[in-house]
Formats: C-alpha cells, structure tokens, sequence
C-alpha cells in the first residue's frame, strides 16, 4: 500500500509555494529532505533545475549509491555522482529534479546474497520474485510521491547507480518498468531470468570495470547477454582498466547525459 505521507526540508517546501524562495534555487545545493511512511523512513537529498518554476515540468532523476554510503546522515550518498549535476553547465543544458536517497544501513536496495570462493572472489545471486527490501519499499513509495507532482514529467524519469546501486536499478526497473524511461546500472547486477520484464520497455547504458574483484564484471556481462536474448539493445562499456570504481569514468562519459535524455516513454 502507498504511502500517504510527504516530507521535505523548509526551504522545499517553500520553494514550491513562494517565487521568491524560488530564486534561492538558483544556488547548487542539494536540499535534505525525508520520505516518511507510518512504517519507514527513507533519507534523500534533492536538487532542484536552476530558476525551478512548479508550473513547469522537469525530468526525475534517482540516483542510487552503493554499499559503502548506507546510513542515517543524509551526506554520504552524495559521494559518487553528484558534482556532475551541480555544474553549471550541466544544470542549464539539462534542467532536471535530481534525488540521492540513502539506505539505511540495516537494509539494501535489493535483497541479494553473496558467498566467496575458496580465493577470496564474491559472487552475487539475485532473486525473482522476492518482496521488496524496506529501502527498496520506500524508494518505490517515495517515486510515486514525485510522479504525483504536477512539476514532474512522467515521460522522463530515469534512474542510475553504482555497485549496490547498480543492482538497485536492476531492480527498480524490474518492479517499475513502465515507468523509467531509461536506466544506467554501474558495476551492478541482476538475476538474468528478470531481463525480460524491462529488456524491451527500458534502455540501458551498463558499466563495469573489466578488473573490477568486488562484483565481478561476469555480472553485466551476463545481464547484457539476457537482454539481448530477451529483445533488449543495451549499451554496454566495460573498461579494461577499471576496478571496481568503473563510475569514476562513467559519471565522466560526456554521451551518458545526452544518452539519457534522448529517451522518453
């Protein structure tokens, strides 16, 4: 069941409300803000286009961190990523409303699990049909929040992130495919018998490091072999020089941006 309940930072809420609160979003900042169910919470930071106007339409971005940013201060996720969207240029080329939320630390975006080898190496098995974590839930809840909003263009929500994130897109798109008009899984991975409920519906752009120890590159490797078998077109890079942090390179891809906004649903 849907949350009903929707909780911003002062200055966001006014922002929406008062022109003249307004023009403080010409400022690059990230706002804090709450989601807030009657069961969870769900941490996130928020960035508004430049000179935002609430009787426009903006596209939606989630961007989903990885597992070393889970926490409760509302800061780390904003680690990875969000420069890119605090430049100037960027923010004037693609107005958009930006959010990072943050897992707290007792959940994860999906609910994988993992065991390593007798060399140390970690692979990762991913489920089907398993209910949504609590951090998955409340991301979820939290985007329909936004679609909600009249300033919000439904036909340009996008989302993207890195290791845990990664899958955490994967999963998202699994759960919400008619929804996202394109996606960018780093070093991430997913269960390929869910290719096909997003190979046809989602675009793709998918990174990995080819040296990445942490989540194995077999991973995307995989995932893009699924879509392709399931009608799918993703775009795939795979770094040859890249660990694990391959979205160093990727959050520097000067086509990622241009990528992402061709699409519409």
């Amino acid at each position: 069941m849907r949350a009903k309940l929707f909780s911003v930072s002062l200055l966001t809420i006014a922002a929406m409300a008062s022109s003249s609160i307004l023009k403080a979003q010409t400022t690059p900042n990230f706002e804090r803000a709450m989601y807030t169910s009657k069961t969870d919470t769900l941490a996130y930071r928020i960035l508004f286009p430049q000179n935002f106007d609430p009787t426009k339409k903006y596209p939606l971005i989630l961007v989903l961190h990885g597992s070393g940013e889970k926490g409760d201060d509302n800061e780390a996720q904003l680690k990875y990523g969000a420069s890119l969207f605090l430049k100037s240029a960027i923010r004037e080329q693609y107005p958009a409303i930006v959010i990072f939320p943050q897992c707290p630390k007792n959940s994860s975006w999906t609910d994988m699990q993992s065991t390593k080898d007798s060399t140390g190496n970690r692979k990762f098995f991913f489920p089907t049909d398993a209910k949504p974590t609590k951090a998955m839930q409340a991301l979820l809840d939290l985007t329909d929040e936004f679609l909600d909003k009249p300033f919000v263009n439904k036909h340009q929500v996008y989302v993207g992130g890195l290791s845990m994130g990664g899958m955490g897109t994967f999963e998202i798109i699994g759960r919400k495919p008619q929804i996202f008009a394109a996606a960018f899984p780093m070093c991430g991975g997913d269960n390929s018998l869910n290719a096909k409920k997003y190979a046809k519906k989602v675009p793709l752009w998918i990174f990995h490091g080819a040296k990445d120890n942490t989540v194995s590159p077999d991973h995307s490797i995989v995932m893009v072999d699924a879509i392709k078998a399931a009608g799918g077109d993703p775009k795939f890079t795979l770094y040859p020089n890249d660990g694990h942090n391959c979205w160093d390179d990727a959050f520097a891809e000067p086509e990622l941006l241009p990528w992402l906004f061709s699409h519409t649903k």
